[in-house]
């Protein structure tokens, strides 16, 4: 049989390419089903997080920024465990990235508090000096889409079954409620943490600077 095939090339090189078809399948396919499956005690992004990734996503920091941290020591010596696939079962899109021009950030909320994210976010050379980064001090005038992220809550809860709970649920209504019981209290909590009384001001007049929601998000990050 074998001799056969070593005189038929064509025959050869079907046969290895179907024999490394069949396992790489078989290597990878069970990783898949894995992969969709949330690790234990993952719960989904709360509505602030989203509205927060939604700023991160805006700014653009993934061309900077990623959040993947591979299996090698220097980078779990420098950024912690590495990164796990179920770790991102609530992730739409990912946030990988592809460049680290800034450090990756997959687990930045292990070692940064919010008021470092704060004076970090305007004034980045005031903590990390010869940063290259921008200020971003629109961030702290600018509202977050709150709404937005609610409907995103609603959109996965229904299309995804991500888990979250009977208050998200379609409506101007529902949106009203859960923004002033959870998100503004939410918010409120950061903006402490933040310790910018501006800030703290803003959010207990019903209103959530993009900076509050972009730092909620950050702190998710463990």
């Amino acid at each position: 049989m074998f001799h056969w095939l070593e005189k038929n090339p064509f025959f050869f090189a079907v046969g290895v390419f179907l024999t490394i078809a069949f396992a790489g399948a078989v290597t990878i396919l069970p990783n898949f089903a894995q992969s969709a499956q949330p690790i234990k005690g993952l719960k989904p992004y709360t509505v602030l997080q989203l509205a927060g990734r939604g700023v991160y996503i805006k700014d653009n920091c993934l061309s900077c920024h990623s959040q993947l941290i591979r299996p090698f020591k220097a980078e779990t010596d420098r950024y912690g465990q590495y990164s796990l696939s179920g770790e991102y079962a609530y992730d739409r899109p990912f946030l990988w990235g592809s460049r680290r021009i800034g450090p990756d950030l997959h687990r930045v909320g292990n070692y940064r508090t919010p008021d470092w994210h704060a004076n970090h976010m305007w004034e980045p050379t005031s903590v990390v000096p010869g940063s290259v980064m921008p200020a971003y001090k629109h961030q702290f005038t600018n509202i977050a889409d709150v709404e937005t992220a609610y409907a995103e809550a609603v959109t996965v809860k229904t299309a995804f079954n991500v888990p979250y709970g009977d208050d998200i649920k379609p409506g101007r209504a529902a949106f009203d409620a859960y923004y002033k019981a959870k998100v503004l209290p939410a918010a409120l909590k950061i903006a402490k943490q933040m310790k910018n009384k501006d800030l703290i001001a803003q959010v207990q007049a019903g209103k959530i600077p993009e900076v509050v929601a972009l730092v909620a998000y950050l702190d998710r990050l463990k």
